[in-house]
């Protein structure tokens, strides 16, 4: 039964996706076609292709956005919206750079159906999504919905599920072994030899186990027991205190699979395809753009003290594999045998690298590491080779942020976790963000915090 609920959820995503999707972009194609007929008089082999680009480039940019998505609030959607269709543009701009074909077409055509392709799609977007908001809203009203467990797990479960737009959770059933209070945040309904009782009375439709894998044995008879019961049935395994990477449910081989450590280049290698290319690209114009405060910086760097403009530090790469990370230099030229993390006041520093590393103007070159494929523009920051040897098996899941390259910024940056870690419990609570930041990774998520960095470059804790 689970099975098929997940296949059916997943079904109906697609449909809305792809109905939303195929009334924007035909309204967007016929807008361009009124406006060729209008400015040059029929519907060239140019601007053809251009519908065409636009059909196909729309697909994986549109999902990768999640535009479509029926949990997020129409602001938020129509933000996605433009995101998503300024990317197209960008991409189908590029495209006729490169070809060298952007003279052949009427600049006033281009830049009105830029304008007006936003808000026919926005006109579109509200009311379709208003609708799929509001048909999925009566289909969970449908599905009333008990918890059997009282675990941690099961609480977090229902405080999710109480959420606006989701089926109605009516409380938890308690097995034999519960011997604790009852939750507070829904009503305890019964025991577990109660439920079917519990399920006419309560017309319930589905049943969440929320329990331990040590009680898999009532998990199973439970499975039986309702398996004639017009209930759906789903299965959440509550494995306690072990640390999740990025898991999943899939089947392999028509034999269900539980993913519970599994790295994005695997699990996503579409989406994260396109933010390296997103990323890459990116680094490419800041590189032009900046080119003259990099060109200044190295000169200041080279004249304020002796010793080479680049600092370049092997640190640990996706998947553990060592780089050369390059920085400014902002310290003088001294000899460690172990590698020691800038502090307050450091003595180690220049008074140019001070601001360099205030403003976080030393990271700069780093755009190079991005260029050449080595780092992403956000990611877990990477830590010197010492310091891992040093962390691993002293903070818990440390290892575990090396499943993706490591970023310019990240998570722990914009939330506060960056500068010196004194303690253990600091730097477990910047892996923490970091395997946060691998479990929620999205483009939009990489978006909002590169648009975030720059409101943190000025911490306090930068030094």
């Amino acid at each position: 039964m689970t099975s098929l609920y997940t296949t059916q959820m997943t079904h109906r995503r697609g449909l809305t996706f792809w109905g939303q999707w195929v009334c924007a972009i035909s309204l967007v194609n016929l807008l361009l076609t009124v406006l060729v007929y209008w400015r040059v008089g029929s519907l060239t082999s140019e601007y053809r292709v251009l519908m065409i680009l636009t059909v196909l480039g729309s697909v994986p940019i549109y999902s990768v956005m999640q535009v479509y998505h029926k949990r997020h609030e129409w602001l938020s959607g129509l933000a996605r919206l433009l995101a998503a269709w300024l990317i197209l543009l960008a991409v189908l701009i590029s495209i006729a750079f490169v070809t060298q074909t952007s003279v052949i077409f009427s600049r006033q055509v281009i830049l009105l159906w830029a304008f007006l392709g936003y808000l026919i799609q926005a006109a579109s977007f509200l009311p379709l999504h208003n609708l799929a908001r509001l048909h999925s809203r009566k289909l969970c009203n449908e599905r009333r919905a008990l918890i059997i467990g009282t675990c941690p797990t099961a609480q977090r479960l229902a405080r999710k599920l109480s959420r606006p737009n989701r089926e109605p959770v009516l409380g938890f059933i308690a097995t034999a072994e519960h011997t604790g209070p009852a939750p507070s945040i829904l009503p305890l309904l019964g025991r577990v030899d109660e439920i079917r009782q519990i399920i006419t009375r309560l017309n319930i439709r589905r049943v969440y186990i929320v329990l331990p894998m040590a009680q898999a044995a009532i998990i199973e008879a439970l499975y039986i027991d309702l398996l004639d019961m017009n209930v759906d049935v789903v299965w959440i395994p509550d494995f306690g205190s072990m640390v999740l990477l990025n898991q999943s449910v899939s089947e392999i081989e028509r034999m269900p699979a539980i993913y519970l450590n599994e790295s994005l280049i695997s699990s996503h290698p579409g989406s994260l395809l396109c933010k390296e290319v997103f990323e890459r690209s990116l680094a490419a114009v800041a590189i032009i753009v900046l080119s003259p405060l990099l060109l200044i910086v190295a000169i200041a760097v080279k004249v304020s003290s002796p010793g080479p403009v680049l600092f370049k530090q092997n640190r640990y790469g996706c998947n553990a594999e060592v780089i050369k990370v390059w920085k400014f230099r902002s310290m003088r030229v001294h000899e460690d045998s172990e590698v020691h993390q800038a502090t307050r006041e450091d003595d180690r520093v220049t008074p140019l690298g001070r601001f360099l590393r205030r403003s976080s103007i030393d990271e700069l070159p780093q755009l190079f590491n991005v260029l050449f494929g080595q780092m992403a523009l956000v990611g877990p920051r990477p830590h010197a080779v010492t310091h891992n040897i040093y962390y691993t098996g002293k903070v818990r899941a440390y290892m575990a942020r090396h499943r993706l390259k490591p970023g310019i910024t990240g998570l722990a940056q914009i939330t506060g976790h960056r500068g010196e870690t004194q303690t253990l419990e600091k730097m477990q609570q910047r892996v923490a963000q970091d395997l946060n930041y691998i479990n929620q990774w999205s483009l939009w998520l990489d978006i909002k915090i590169l648009v975030k960095t720059p409101f943190t470059l000025f911490s306090k804790d930068i030094y």
